[in-house]
């Protein structure tokens, strides 16, 4: 009868989906979700929001080969795929969902038998100090990560806080157990991505030092503290740089062994033990922007201890805390899972880039103090502008506003009076388009979360708006868009720059600056400039004011546009979707246009020059893998058969979001793929930030309750909620009908209940 109660109770725990989960909400997560294939994402241990990602990385592979571009390179934008069959090593920085990448700094790999300082391959591991791996012994959560090296036999197992990464390795017997730290290790590895590395050993148990490169970021220097849990029994290192040749009276000395501090372009170093069976050797390995003396201090601040396990379990209450800012009741253990990956995928950044102290580097390359706010850095914005940042003003308003006042500040210290376009570690890279800072500080001013000083905001976005020499500006002042003969990718170009102008113009009439009001909505119009009526689609203008004559609404190469095409852009006025209507003719025409975007058949020319890239999250000739149509599907909202967006969001949710490793339809970029998987599970949309309308569409969610930081609560209900209940008959706010698909922030801000009605067939 005991064995009976108890297998029913471990039934209920384990399958009583449709209820509240009973677990930590950490239990739901996991990590390795987008780690095959192109979601881009990262396996291993950091914090929230957190300085440190200390994660696994399966292989080491050269940005060019021979001068040319090496296309197996875009794999390992977080430094680790799911296939590979070995790993490198641990380092402490990663991107998470990016397509493009930098990092990977401080690589440590836990070896026994003989020294071997090279990496090896992952044909021949045995050639060099990397090691084979089953998945079987892997195992990944939030703020934790552990995998055993079956080539040494070692158990490694990492955790963090937020500028902390530990380290845990447990080893066999040997009088041969050495820990690596590969300081040219790198993501992206230019041949030149290192400038100059330095490490010294301060103490039997301490070593300190820094990192300069050259990468995606042109000038970034990372310090670093590494305290050992067991004294060295000796150390040494080789220089694999050109440098060497150049030492001089250094040359006095042997440097290769037990030489306290060493300095050079390609180091690797070694650390020397003997272990007994079983015995555990732990690392502290602490990151600052400013100095090795940060680095220790956020050492001695965050773990001042060596409690492996204490270190796992505050790090994993901190994600349990952020992650019960949503308590969502979902139908399946899969759907759970989906859910709170996507919300933890939406917490690793933008990432914090600030010692305990406050103090950064900044774009100016000095030293600064953050007062009164948390400086964060990893901008992806021409993603992270359309949902991730807009979800922040849901759940993490004061984090968002924070990370407003860091884009003030890169402002301040750009020589370019500029804020932000893809910024990281005190570098700004000029990724992609637009100048989606300003999004993000409209939507949030807007919306009542950003509590600083509105004007000097709006004064910063007008300022960068009106910089002549950026991308096309100068010409999109001038004449009302962006010719291609003058600048590519003008069509995007103009329709993004059109929208951010428009977000400028709402802020100016929240604070009655009327002069920037009317500039600013006079610009958001420049769209209609490069619409092209006789075909209906949005088309590249020439500086003499005719369309582009060799034109292909398909083709994404040398048409005017960046990672999308003509049909996909002629959907991107997110600020007037009516007036857009309107133009191309009316819910008579718009909607089998917009119809055909989800059900038409790509040929196979489309395909030829993104090398396979874009085929992970393509439904029709909509790309859901890429951001620019994002909104597409709740277009539907202004036409006259709504009910459609339902439909289209529900089957996008089921088609690209999946509890596998290869489960995400594209790269993550830094949470938007997330973040846009959970507005819509939760039934409504940011369409155009910079308003505080959302476009309602089909929750997939039985309930969900936001815990809002204001201290009130906001529930979605979706009541007869099934797989095939995807269409909405009513919905009702604080039991009072909708009467139209839309949704006010301000009454999301006041708390109260949003109910959906489902059912399997469409309200037309």
């Amino acid at each position: 009868m005991r064995k009976f109660i108890l297998i029913v109770f471990l039934l209920c725990q384990f399958f009583s989906f449709g209820q509240k989960p009973k677990f930590d909400l950490v239990q739901w997560v996991n990590p390795m979700i987008g780690t095959h294939k192109m979601g881009h994402t990262y396996p291993g241990a950091t914090a929230p929001f957190g300085m440190v990602q200390l994660s696994p990385d399966t292989d080491t592979i050269p940005y060019a080969v021979n001068g040319k571009y090496n296309k197996d390179v875009y794999k390992y934008c977080a430094g680790y795929q799911y296939d590979d069959p070995t790993i490198v090593g641990f380092s402490h920085t990663h991107f998470s969902g990016t397509g493009h990448s930098d990092l990977g700094d401080f690589l440590l790999m836990p070896t026994t038998g003989k020294l071997q300082l090279n990496p090896g391959t992952e044909t021949q591991p045995e050639k060099g100090y990397r090691s084979k791996f089953l998945h079987a012994n892997e195992k990944a959560e939030p703020a934790y990560y552990s995998v055993l090296l079956d080539d040494h036999n070692i158990k490694a197992e990492l955790t963090a806080t937020n500028r902390v990464g530990m380290h845990q390795y447990t080893f066999p017997k040997s009088d041969e157990a050495h820990i690596i730290l590969d300081l040219m290790h790198g993501i992206y590895n230019y041949e030149d991505k290192n400038v100059w590395t330095f490490f010294r050993v301060e103490n039997d148990t301490l070593v300190t030092g820094f990192r300069q490169t050259n990468g995606w970021a042109r000038t970034r220097t990372v310090y670093f503290a590494m305290s050992f849990s067991k004294p060295i029994e000796s150390y040494g290192n080789k220089d694999y740089g050109k440098a060497q040749v150049y030492r001089g009276f250094w040359r006095k000395f042997d440097q290769s062994k037990n030489f306290p501090e060493m300095a050079g372009e390609q180091l690797r170093a070694y650390f020397n033990f003997k272990t007994e069976e079983g015995e555990k050797i732990k690392v502290k390995f602490a990151l600052s922007p400013v100095s090795t003396e940060g680095a220790l201090a956020n050492m001695r601040t965050e773990i001042p201890h060596w409690d492996f396990d204490r270190v796992k379990q505050e790090s994993q209450a901190q994600w349990n805390q952020e992650l019960s800012k949503v308590r969502a009741v979902l139908p399946t253990k899969d759907d759970y899972i989906n859910f709170y990956t996507a919300l933890y995928h939406t917490f690793l950044g933008p990432t914090t880039y600030m010692d305990v102290t406050g103090q950064y580097r900044g774009l100016d390359q000095n030293n600064h103090q953050a007062n009164g706010f948390t400086n964060y850095t990893t901008f992806s914005l021409w993603d992270t502008y359309r949902a991730l940042h807009p979800w922040f003003n849901v759940v993490q308003p004061k984090r968002n506003a924070d990370m407003i006042n860091s884009m003030l500040a890169h402002y301040d210290q750009s020589v370019h009076h500029m804020l932000p376009v893809w910024s990281h570690h005190a570098n700004e890279n000029w990724c992609m388009i637009g100048y989606h800072s300003v999004s993000v500080i409209a939507d949030a001013i807007m919306k009542g979360t950003y509590t600083g000083d509105a004007n000097r905001a709006l004064d910063a976005c007008v300022a960068t708006a009106r910089q002549g020499y950026y991308d096309g500006l100068q010409y999109y002042m001038q004449l009302g868009y962006v010719p291609e003969d003058k600048n590519s990718s003008s069509v995007s170009k103009t329709l993004e720059y059109a929208y951010d102008d428009w977000c400028i113009a709402q802020v100016a009439k929240k604070l009655n600056r009327q002069d920037v009001y009317q500039e600013f909505s006079q610009r958001a119009q420049n769209w209609k400039n490069v619409y092209d009526k006789s075909i209906g689609y949005m088309r590249p203008k020439m500086s003499d004011g005719t369309f582009k004559k060799e034109f292909d609404v398909l083709s994404t190469h040398n048409q005017g546009f960046i990672e999308g095409n003509a049909w996909n852009y002629s959907l991107y006025v997110p600020q007037d979707p009516a007036a857009l209507i309107q133009s191309m003719g009316g819910n008579k025409k718009f909607v089998p246009h917009l119809d055909s975007l989800f059900t038409m058949h790509l040929p196979d020319e489309f395909f030829a020059d993104t090398e396979d890239i874009t085929r992970e999250g393509i439904i029709g000739n909509y790309v859901h893998g890429n951001e620019p149509a994002h909104h597409a599907a709740y277009l539907y909202n202004w036409t006259n058969q709504p009910w459609k967006t339902q439909e289209r969001v529900r089957m996008i949710l089921k088609k690209q979001y999946q509890s596998t490793p290869d489960g995400l339809g594209g790269n993550d970029d830094c949470g938007q793929m997330s973040a846009w998987y959970l507005f819509s599970s939760l039934g409504f949309y940011p369409v155009a930030p910079g308003s505080e309308q959302y476009a309602l569409g089909s929750p997939a969610v039985k309930e969900a309750t936001i815990n809002l930081e204001n201290g009130k609560t906001f529930t979605v209900e979706a009541k007869n909620q099934s797989d095939k209940n995807v269409f909405v008959q009513k919905v009702e706010l604080n039991s009072k009908p909708l009467t139209q698909p839309f949704l006010n922030h301000s009454d999301l801000a006041k708390g109260g209940k949003l109910t959906f009605y489902m059912s399997s067939k469409p309200r037309k």
